[in-house]
């Protein structure tokens, strides 16, 4: 059976904060996409819909349970990364 991961370290900002590199304060969207993962964060769901491209988007409230980064480059990863 493999070793459970080590969990990683929460960056120093707020689950509803967007990684900074990942969304930018000029994009058309902010406002909308922000809404939604903060009625994910809210409702306790995975993620939302993404407004611009209809792609599924993880809420950084799912990936700080799951414990650990994945290195995909998440809009909310909320690891130190």
């Amino acid at each position: 059976m493999p070793a459970p991961r080590q969990r990683w370290p929460l960056a120093p900002r707020e689950l509803d904060e967007p990684h900074p590199s990942r969304l930018g304060e000029d994009h058309p969207d902010r406002a909308e996409i922000l809404a939604r993962h903060d009625v994910a964060l809210r409702d306790g769901t995975p993620g939302y819909l993404d407004p611009s491209s209809g792609l599924f988007v993880l809420s950084a409230g799912f990936l700080a349970k799951r414990g650990f980064c994945c290195t995909r480059g998440c809009r909310h990863c909320p690891y130190v990364t």
